[in-house]
Parts: C-alpha cells; structure tokens; sequence
C-alpha cells in the first residue's frame, strides 16, 4: 500500500510539471492596488527638516552617569555597532514624542557633549534631535514645544544637508506647537491640508527623524479621529510608526498635503507600539498664525473647572443622554460667576454648539477673542437655561487641588438607606464657605462608603432638592427608591460634583 501511494504521488508530480504555468490572477491583484508613496515622497521630503537642540552645560557635567573608564566617543561606537542607533541621551530629552498614559520614550540620536567653547563659556551638549517642516519660503518652520523645549539652540538641516541657527518665533505647551524661524530664502514649503476632512482607513504618511535617522519615511493608516488622551486637543490616531525624532514632522495624506503633526505616541517601553497620536493641522496654524503675529497664543475663558458627565449622572438627573460638562467649581467674580453659573450645572452648549464632552468646552472657549459676549447653555434641575457670559482672557493654569485628606474612621454608624449621618452647617460656617445651603458629612458606611463618600463632605443637593438641613436630607432619605440611582451634589475642598449613588433596601 505504501508502495502504491508513492507511486501515484510520483505520477501526479510529472503530470503537475507539465502542465504550463498560469499566473494567480486573484493573490496578484491586492499587490497591484497597494499605494505607491514615491511621488509623494519627492514632493513633500524637500519641506521637512531635522531639528537638533543644544544646551549649554558646566565641564564638570558632561561625563555623568558613563560607566569608568568610557567617554563619550566610546558610548557612541557601542550603540552604532551594537544597536544600529545614534547613543541615547536621556529619558526625558527633547525630541522624543509624548507618550499618555506611559513614561516619555528615549533619546532622539543627540551624541554627547561638545568640547569647551573657545571663549571659556560653557560648553554646548546635544539635548535632542526633532523633526519640522517648512511653514513659507521666507524661513518658517513648525515643530513640537517638546522638541525645543530649555534649548539654548536651536539648529535646523535642510535635506541639501544645509545647516541654520534658527530663532525661536514662540511656543505654546497646551498645544505642544512650536514655530521657528531661519535666515534663508526660496524654500521649499508644504502644502497644509484641511484635517476636518480626514477619513478613518486613509493611508498616510510620515517623514522625520526617528532615532537621528534624518529623512526616514513610514506609512500607515488612520486609525481614528478626534482622539481624546486628556490633553486640549483632539487627536488623528494612526498606526505610522513613529519613534523618539519623529516629533514635530508632518503627517500627510495621499495628496501630499499635511494633515497633522506627529506628536506622540502610547508606549509602555518609549518605542513605538502600533499607535501614535498627530495634532490636527487645522488647530496648529491657528496657533502658529498667533505665534508668528505677536509670539504668544491669546485664548479666551470663563472661569470654571469642569468634569465628565457619566452615564449614571445623567440617568439620575434625567439628561437623555451622558453629554456635555459637570461644573465641578466656578471661580469668585469671574466670567461663569458673573453670568450665574454655579457648581452642579452641566454646559451642554456654548454659542449654540454642542458640547459632547468635557474636553470640547475648553478648545470652544479657547478660541473665542477675549471680550466676545457669548451664550451658554445649562442644565440645572430638569431644565435648560441659556445664560450671557462675556469671555475673559485666560491667564496662566491655576490648579484647584481638592483636599486629598485620609478620611476618618467615623465615630457614629451611619444608618439611613443612604449610609450617611450629616449635621447642619452653622451659617457662619456657610458664609465662609460662599455657600447658601448644605449639611456635613459625619459618618459613612454601606452605599456612601462605596461611591467614596468621606466624613467632611458637604451634601448640597439629593436630585433636584436643594438640602437645607439635617432634617430636611433625613426626610428625603426615608423616601427614596432603592430600584433607581440618586446624584448627590457634593463639595470637597474647592470641588464640587455629582456622586450618583444607589440607596439600600431593608433600612429606613
């Protein structure tokens, strides 16, 4: 039998070589429709630039942290022949992109320290290499703040290899846009696209200088829009690999127009993972337009901190839908204070536009000129109010921390279906705190321990119900559905926000 088998395999293999070769029409066909990036690489490649940052040291500094006995040079020979790469510097230097939720990745290819300069100033030491791109012929030229972030100086290399001390025009952290400016002419610039008009699945390319490696192309998708990691703009998500030098580059569509900056990335190890993060070219020219013009970004503001409108609030107020952002404080005599706004309200519009979630109030002020009259729209107690606010010009961040405290263990078991025990506020009290009602917490246990509740808490509202006292909340208590969520409206330190809690059964 085995005999046979082979046998009949045999003959089936000279028949099959026989037979004339027929091209796999159906495998080909994918590779014919795959892009072709290199017309779009020798139109766009000219306008990016490599940026590398320099920082005046002390001598005594320069060789700190290298093993005994290696300089520089050694180090650099090590990561050249062993790891293909230009020798990290540190893990916090300039050019790496930003990585949420994860430390900033390495170095960006600087090389170590200069020798001491001739006139006995201290010495210049590489601290990072970027990437940018050519905004105008005259010499602009965008990047990240990271990138250019406590240089001393800064250096910009055209692709003809071509090398200029570049003058910084202006930054703005809060967008992580810089612009700078060389003394050059006839340049070649970039086509700036419309990044509205982005499409999730569209291929796009990146040019930068990941690792030092100047003029490296990488391509992609575009994995998602209007990401949101908690920073003040949107971001386009793609999987383009972007690495530590990308920052500042373009981000570019199939047209060879820039649709964004490349500026971070989600990392767990500081190298690339498959997910990077570009600022929208729409936002950072409105930025680089104010910092070419005056050097500075103006943005307007109102004068609240805000938060996220969960699901479970928005249930037990009533809101069809999670949207909009919880007015957690609002500052004394600002613009919100001025227009009636108060803690607990939730700002579903501003100027008629909707605002979806916390992050998209800031960016809608942000770019409203300072003294503009605006309206926005609220939600308080079951209704909508429209209310006029003249915009302010932001100053620099204040942060309100709230009061982090550990809470107390309680001396008194707290036994309503809430598993709160409260006591009235003296009015005194209550005027120091410009407050005009509310009872404080003594105890927690049960359903209040669980949502986080703390003794010192100040309950202001159960629902729609403003609460006035002790007794008045123990009555509204004894009364509530332990089928349904309540939100409480409390206030913590300078913080105030809605806790949605759901009442126990069996306890009145």
């Amino acid at each position: 039998m085995t005999t046979f088998s082979v046998r009949n395999f045999l003959a089936a293999a000279v028949v099959a070589a026989c037979l004339p070769l027929v091209p796999h029409t159906a495998s080909a066909a994918p590779a014919a429709n795959l892009p072709d990036f290199t017309d779009l690489v020798d139109k766009v490649g000219p306008a990016v630039v490599n940026i590398r940052t320099t920082t005046r040291v002390s001598s005594s500094g320069l060789r700190g942290g290298l093993p005994p006995g290696m300089d520089d040079g050694d180090m650099s020979e090590f990561f050249r022949r062993f790891f293909g790469i230009p020798m990290p510097q540190s893990p916090q230097s300039p050019g790496s992109p930003q990585t949420p939720g994860a430390p900033r990745g390495g170095d960006n290819g600087g090389s170590g320290g200069t020798p001491d300069a001739p006139d006995g100033s201290d010495p210049e030491q590489n601290s990072g290499v970027g990437s940018g791109f050519i905004l105008s012929a005259d010499g602009y030229v965008m990047t990240n703040a990271h990138v250019v972030d406590d240089a001393d100086t800064i250096y910009v290399t055209l692709t003809d290899k071509r090398e200029f001390k570049a003058k910084l025009v202006g930054v703005d952290d809060r967008t992580d846009v810089a612009v700078v400016k060389i003394s050059a002419g006839n340049l070649p610039t970039i086509t700036i696209g419309d990044s509205n008009k982005v499409r999730v699945g569209e291929w796009v390319v990146a040019i930068g200088s990941p690792f030092g490696l100047e003029n490296t192309v990488t391509a992609g998708i575009v994995s998602a829009k209007g990401r949101d990691t908690g920073d003040y703009l949107p971001f386009i998500q793609t999987d383009v690999a972007v690495n530590p030098g990308n920052s500042g580059g373009p981000l570019i569509n199939m047209q060879g127009e820039v649709i964004g900056i490349n500026s971070q990335i989600y990392s767990r190890t500081g190298g690339f993972m498959g997910i990077s993060f570009a600022i929208p070219i729409d936002e950072a020219m409105r930025v680089a337009d104010q910092l070419k013009a005056s050097g500075k970004v103006v943005r307007g503001r109102i004068a609240v901190a805000i938060g996220e409108v969960t699901k479970d609030v928005a249930d037990s107020l009533g809101l069809p839908k999670a949207q909009g952002a919880l007015v957690s404080s609002v500052e004394p005599g600002g613009p919100a204070d001025k227009a009636g706004v108060q803690p607990g309200d939730i700002i579903l519009k501003f100027n008629g536009h909707s605002v979806d979630t916390a992050t998209d109030l800031p960016r809608m002020v942000g770019d409203t000129k300072p003294g503009t009259k605006s309206t926005i729209t609220i939600w308080r107690k079951g209704q909508t109010r429209d209310l006029p606010v003249t915009i302010a010009e932001m100053q620099p961040d204040k942060s309100a921390k709230a009061d982090q405290k550990k809470p107390q263990p309680p001396k008194q078991r707290a036994t309503n279906v809430l598993g709160v025990a409260v006591s009235d506020i003296p009015s005194d009290q209550l005027k120091a705190l410009k407050l005009r009602n509310g009872v404080q917490i003594d105890a927690v246990d049960g359903p209040a321990a669980r949502v986080g509740l703390q003794k010192g808490d100040i309950i202001l509202r159960v629902g729609d119900t403003d609460i006035t006292s002790a007794k008045q909340f123990d009555e509204i208590s004894s009364h509530l559905d332990s089928q349904k969520m309540v939100a409480l409206l409390v206030r913590r330190g300078e913080t105030t926000q809605f806790v949605p809690i759901r009442p126990r059964s069996g306890t009145k």
